[in-house]
């Protein structure tokens, strides 16, 4: 049965790394990033714009679950809510698959140090430190399973991700 690995977190866990690698891993297999449907100037967080990412992110995850040609469909991004779980699995109603929610953590000082050198290399803004730190709590209470990402690498929690993949059963299947 085709997978859904939905792979969340704060900013700067490593979401991107690890779904770059776990594509690596997972043929047949498709990487969707959430960031892509809000790379927008200026950058504006209305309800317009919230239901406009949800819509498009529906929208893609659909197709590429019902493509025949991939097995595995892996998305992250940033979801800090179980509320936008819902909309997006809504998104997908009626499809077939086996739904994986992962969530990647990491300690507070892992995540200051990751975002510190992204910040020095120009690839996020100095802002970012406060909003990712206060996302992180959220995630310890989410309905996912976590994956601890403070002393692995990329690559090796992507074939943890691939481990548990073959081992154990997915927190639910989507057939409505």
């Amino acid at each position: 049965m085709k997978k859904l690995i939905i792979l969340n977190g704060t900013m700067g866990v490593g979401k991107s790394a690890v779904s770059a690698e776990l594509l690596k891993l997972l043929q047949p297999g498709v990487w969707l990033d959430g960031d892509w449907c809000w790379k927008m100037a200026p950058f504006c967080v209305s309800e317009e714009n919230k239901r406009m990412v949800i819509s498009n992110i529906g929208h893609l995850l659909r197709a590429f679950l019902k493509n025949s040609g991939f097995q595995y469909v892996i998305f992250c991004w940033v979801i800090p809510q179980e509320e936008i779980f819902a909309q997006l699995l809504e998104q997908v109603c009626g499809l077939e698959f086996e739904l994986w929610k992962i969530t990647l953590m990491c300690s507070e000082e892992t995540l200051r140090a990751r975002l510190e050198n992204d910040i020095q290399n120009g690839v996020r803004e100095r802002g970012i430190l406060e909003r990712a730190g206060a996302y992180l709590a959220n995630y310890r209470e989410m309905d996912t399973i976590k994956l601890d990402t403070n002393s692995i690498c990329a690559a090796e929690a992507a074939r943890r991700i691939q481990k548990m993949l073959e081992t154990k059963e997915s927190q639910g299947q989507i057939s409505r």
